[in-house]
């Protein structure tokens, strides 16, 4: 039987020839750069983060990985504590370290790329009331690899655990582990809400958790994007969730002749922002690996100067340090 393969919105392909790949790596051979800047390490509030169960939180662990506190759920997105990435060392230590992270409820993955699913991070962390959200495609793999508590998701499915509505939602990306397994699961990013926010939810699949928080009034919804490229996606995103904080890549886009499909520029990720319709924004997927030409300094330069370009207040956007913990708050402006 044939392997079912995913596509994009709009079927946008981000294949790319032997030809392409050789020019990257010309191009690459005769680039500089300047890698002196690292991204800051904070001693993580650990003490604050294991007793925590009531205030929505969002600790960057470096790259795609976030540990977040929601609703008294304890979640974290793509784990990745690898030392290297391919050939390259990694840019700079994991803001937490893996046997100081509170046990964890869920553990969402985009995608399954080795740079967001890296599974001896997973081994390490999983617990047998872990639960493991995935894209479509990619459960089959996951359980074989021992996570038995498994559930995928398609683009606009959703799975409700302890009062948290997870939605899994479109991005424009590709996937492969092995040269047999091209865009075999699929990618995308995920929303986070309050279940008693959300009017309608009788299609929802409801699952009963012990850490569960009906106190959410004032909870704020949450959109980690995983890794994309531009799309009109993040429109149709904004027109179905009203956003608070959107977690944004803004690495990895150099050159930009051979990324543009599949990851956004720091401009892009200010205009995807911004057609999210979201009040606040964290920068991510920068600053931890080298995974194409541009460098962590060059990836906020753009992404501050674009800021001040489109009158984006500085408070909205949040650049962390590694282990630096966000207590996220509603939205508190509707203006540029």
């Amino acid at each position: 039987m044939p392997k079912v393969r995913f596509n994009n919105m709009d079927h946008v392909n981000t294949d790319k020839t032997i030809k392409q790949f050789r020019q990257w790596r010309q191009e690459r051979r005769s680039k500089i750069k300047d890698y002196t800047f690292v991204v800051p390490n904070y001693p993580p509030e650990l003490e604050f983060l294991h007793s925590n169960r009531e205030m929505a939180t969002a600790t960057w662990v470096g790259h795609s990985t976030f540990f977040i506190q929601y609703l008294g759920l304890n979640i974290i997105t793509d784990p990745v504590w690898a030392e290297r990435m391919a050939f390259d060392k990694r840019l700079a230590p994991p803001g937490i370290r893996i046997q100081d992270v509170p046990p964890l409820d869920i553990i969402l993955l985009s995608h399954s790329h080795y740079d967001h699913l890296h599974l001896e991070s997973l081994r390490k962390l999983y617990r047998a009331n872990t639960l493991m959200l995935v894209p479509t495609g990619l459960k089959a793999k996951m359980i074989r690899k021992g996570f038995r508590n498994c559930h995928e998701l398609q683009w606009w499915e959703h799975f409700t655990v302890g009062g948290v509505r997870f939605t899994f939602v479109p991005a424009q990306h590709w996937t492969r582990r092995t040269p047999f397994d091209t865009n075999t699961s699929h990618w995308g990013g995920y929303v986070l809400q309050s279940e008693q926010q959300v009017i309608g939810s009788a299609t929802s699949v409801t699952e009963s958790h012990p850490h569960s928080n009906t106190d959410s009034e004032h909870t704020p919804t949450l959109y980690f994007v995983g890794d994309t490229g531009y799309f009109r996606g993040f429109k149709e995103i904004g027109e179905r969730f009203a956003i608070d904080l959107t977690f944004m890549p803004i690495g990895a886009y150099e050159p930009e002749w051979f990324m543009t499909s599949q990851h956004v520029t720091p401009e892009e990720a200010l205009q995807g922002f911004v057609d999210c319709g979201a009040d606040q924004m964290i920068p991510m997927h920068y600053g931890a690996f080298k995974l194409a030409d541009d460098t962590p300094r060059e990836a906020l330069d753009r992404l501050e100067a674009e800021r001040e370009r489109m009158g984006i207040a500085k408070e909205r956007i949040h650049v962390l340090g590694h282990g630096e913990t966000l207590k996220i708050g509603r939205r508190c402006s509707t203006t540029i």
